[in-house]
């Protein structure tokens, strides 16, 4: 997958609710955010690129991981809202963070063999930091699966997301993970949204 997007202007991460992230998702929302055709396409997404006893980044994660249950994954979670994260039952450990406002990672290089974002890279403000810390800690040639629907919570998404069609915004996450230096870049669609919702992974390796 090429990378055809120039270097992004700063106005492209401007979001319409400027108020606090965190108060934001302070309240929990034990919901999924894509319905269930959607979720068993990603669950043998992650089957098939997420070595079974892998160490796993879960980036923006929630109460759900949706890997698949008959691995043995040792499970890091990021996430916005405590309860969610506590919820989830996939997760080993976890970590509340803010990525806006900071986006290092507070965890080792090289110390994952996989990470996965499902639908959050909309409200990165800060993509290019991001997306290289993720790289930081994935050892060499890990993917990073970065999926996303076409439902988001739109004052929080940032302006060029917004602004972009399905098909454009794997090519912005593909510029994303070209800038952090990752390889082997490749969209896929993993259900068309023709019986139900849509759903994208943009992959990349370390």
């Amino acid at each position: 997958m090429s990378d055809p997007m120039p270097e992004l202007p700063a106005g492209a991460f401007a979001k319409q609710d400027t108020g606090d992230d965190l108060a934001f998702y302070a309240p929990p929302r034990l919901v999924t955010h894509i319905d269930e055709a959607a979720v068993v396409a990603l669950t043998r997404c992650y089957r098939d690129l997420v070595p079974a006893d892998a160490r796993v980044l879960d980036l923006m994660s929630s109460w759900v991981s949706h890997l698949p249950d008959d691995g043995s994954y040792s499970v890091i979670g990021h996430g916005m809202n405590a309860d969610e994260l506590a919820a989830n039952p996939r997760l080993d450990r976890w970590f509340v963070r803010d990525l806006n406002a900071d986006p290092a990672l507070p965890l080792d290089t090289d110390a994952f063999e996989a990470a996965l974002c499902c639908v959050g890279v909309q409200y990165l403000q800060r993509p290019y930091d991001v997306f290289a810390e993720v790289r930081r800690v994935l050892t060499p040639g890990a993917p990073f699966i970065v999926s996303y629907s076409n439902r988001c919570f739109p004052t929080k998404a940032v302006a060029v997301w917004r602004s972009l069609e399905m098909n454009e915004q794997a090519a912005l996450i593909g510029h994303y993970l070209s800038h952090a230096g990752f390889g082997q870049v490749e969209a896929q669609v993993l259900a068309d949204g023709s019986r139900g919702d849509p759903l994208i992974a943009v992959v990349g390796r370390a």
